[in-house]
Order: C-alpha cells, then structure tokens, then sequence
C-alpha cells in the first residue's frame, strides 16, 4: 500500500510540473481571471460582465495604481492576495485563485505580460490587436504552447450571434456566392496627451479600429487576404504627427473577391456589408459594445441579441478551457490580422500594392 500510494503520489507531482495550468483532485466549475490593466475597457466592459458570466468570475486585478486597486478591492471584494503590480506580476504563478490573466493593456504592453502570463501556468486572454508586429505575435503564441496554457484574441464580434449569423448565409450561399465586401469601423477623436495617438505604444486608428474590418471580412468571407493597397489621410496634423488618423484599404482575395475597408479617428462609422448574386446583408453598427443593427435584402432584421458581447465572450473562452477544446478566436487569429495591418502600413508608404504573408 505505502508503495502504491507513493507511485500515484509521483505521477500527480509529474503532472503537475508537465501541465501547471491543470487543476488536479478535482475540476473547477468556473475560472478565476484576473485583469491585467484596469483601464476603460475593464472598468466600463470587462469588470460589469464578469458579473455576467457562468463559466469565470473576476478574482484578481493587475495595477500600477494604488487608488485604483483600493477601489477595485472594495468594489468587487477581491482579496488582497490577489492584487497585483507590474512589479510582482511573476509571483502571480503561485496562486492557485487565479487561471486565467486577461491582457487590457496598450498595445507595445501586450507582448511582455501575455508571454509573463503564460510563463506563469496562467491561460491568455488578450485584447485586440494581439501586438504591434507580427514576430511578436508569433512570440506570444510559442510561450502559450510552450507552457501548455490556452491563448484567446478578444476579437468579441466572433461570439456576437448576429454577425455569426452573417457568416452561416456566406457559408450557406442563403444570397448565392459573395462578390464584395465593405468594411469600416472609427470614431472621432478628440483626446489628447493619450496612448493611442504614441507611436511607440501602439497607437493610430490602423491598430486600434482597423483590425475590426480587417478580422469581419477575414471571418465573412472564410479566407485569407492575398493583398492590400492602402491610402492614408490626415485632417488633423497638429494632433496626429505621430500616428494614422484615418486610412483606406482594399483587400484582395484568392478568388479575386475584394474587400473596401477603411479605419479613422477622425469620424464615426462602423458597418459590415456583404453583397452576393442575388442579394445583401449588414450590421450597422456592426462593431459597437451593444446597439447592434442591420438587415437583408429581402426583410431579415437583426438587432442586439446578448446583454454583454464581453458576457459571451468571455463565458466561450472560460468553457474551452474547461472542456479542453479548441478556443473559437485563437492566436493565429491576432498574428492574420498584423500581417494586414503591417502590409497596408507598407502600402500606404510606398504607394503600392503589397503582398500578404
């Protein structure tokens, strides 16, 4: 018996070296995320789903910010073992509360705490876009395999039930085949003395608005882009003399399908439109937090369908993770989209057509 019991002792110790993200004796019924970044996105969206959701549940925070995280604490009664800095972010691999660390913080940050994350035994969530350049993508998605840790790109609009409706008609060929696609998602900025208008940190509207349309009609249409030719504008220097105010770029696909995009910070749209054979559908707005809507051509209404996109999200990530499946937006995702947004920088310079991948 005391052999026996040591041989099973030794294969649980072995378990858990090999896979520290698995939770041994029994299966946890929800995950605890902590949130690295207690910015707009996880204060306004983030923080109020996770009150939402079944499958995970908001157990730690991740902050430079002493006020904040008192607030945070208080709020949503998180212990304050499970508070965290940028300092001691590395400890957070010894706390057994935590099993996913969700990245919300501005783009030239992502790359160092998803890989720390999966470093640490912990799941990736990470906000869109996934990094500034396609190596670092490629770096976080090693770390995740190399740690055995899940990755997951918060490309919301994925969940959303509506635009996956969208896809089944282009799957289905409900308006027969898919001739073009038109894309745009902005907003007028008027902020300054902001990360997203630092070039250093990853801002402009190409990386911040720009993956919508290029990650809708890669999702759409079911294929990846061959190439980009894109246009770039400025109606405000004296704010943007750093990074892209507003660009235009057209896709082109494998079987001569194109895509119309554009991106800015300088007004506000935001639509998906396919035209097929023998009719149309769109979302406008089609990437908005909530008050979705759109329609067909022959009379099918679309509008909000979840209370929190974040909620869905979310709660399907939490649920992989939990079944041990494929996750629905994984990193390959985010590193698609950067080899866009990397070729239509390209383009835009140069004043040519440039190839993807």
């Amino acid at each position: 018996m005391i052999r026996r019991q040591f041989i099973q002792n030794t294969i649980l110790a072995s378990a858990a070296m090999s896979f520290p993200n698995v939770i041994l004796g029994s299966k946890k019924e929800r995950l605890g995320v902590a949130l690295v970044g207690l910015g707009g996105y996880s204060t306004g969206q983030l923080a109020p789903a996770l009150q939402m959701t079944s499958n995970c549940y908001l157990a730690g925070i991740v902050t430079g910010t002493p006020a904040k995280a008192e607030d945070w604490k208080n709020k949503y009664n998180i212990p304050e073992g499970n508070i965290y800095n940028y300092e001691n972010f590395e400890s957070i691999a010894d706390n057994p509360d935590i099993d996913v660390v969700y990245v919300v913080l501005p783009n030239s940050m992502h790359t160092e705490f998803a890989i720390k994350a999966a470093e640490a035994g912990k799941h990736v969530w990470c906000e869109k876009p996934m990094a500034k350049t396609v190596k670092e993508c490629e770096q976080i998605i090693e770390a995740c395999k190399k740690n055995k840790v899940k990755l997951s790109i918060g490309y919301r609009m994925q969940h959303e039930p509506n635009t996956r409706q969208l896809r089944e008609f282009v799957k289905n060929q409900k308006y027969g085949e898919l001739r073009m696609l038109e894309a745009v998602a902005g907003f007028t900025m008027r902020s300054t003395g902001i990360w997203r208008l630092d070039k250093e940190m990853g801002g402009g509207a190409m990386y911040d608005m720009g993956v919508y349309p290029i990650n809708g009609v890669r999702f759409l249409s079911g294929m990846e882009p061959i190439s980009v030719m894109a246009y770039e504008s400025v109606r405000r220097p004296e704010m943007f003399d750093e990074v892209d105010e507003t660009m235009n770029y057209i896709l082109e696909f494998p079987n001569g399908l194109m895509a119309n995009c554009a991106t800015s910070f300088g007004m506000n749209m935001g639509r998906l439109t396919a035209t097929c054979a023998s009719g149309k559908f769109w979302l406008e707005p089609f990437q908005s937090y909530r008050g979705i809507q759109g329609a067909t051509s022959d009379g099918i209404q679309f509008s909000d369908q979840v209370k929190s996109q974040q909620a869905v999200q979310m709660d399907d990530d939490a649920l992989a993770i939990l079944e041990n499946k494929e996750v629905m937006v994984p990193g390959e995702e985010g590193l698609r989209d950067v080899m866009v947004v990397e070729a239509a920088f390209k383009s835009a310079k140069e004043g040519i057509r440039v190839k993807i991948g």
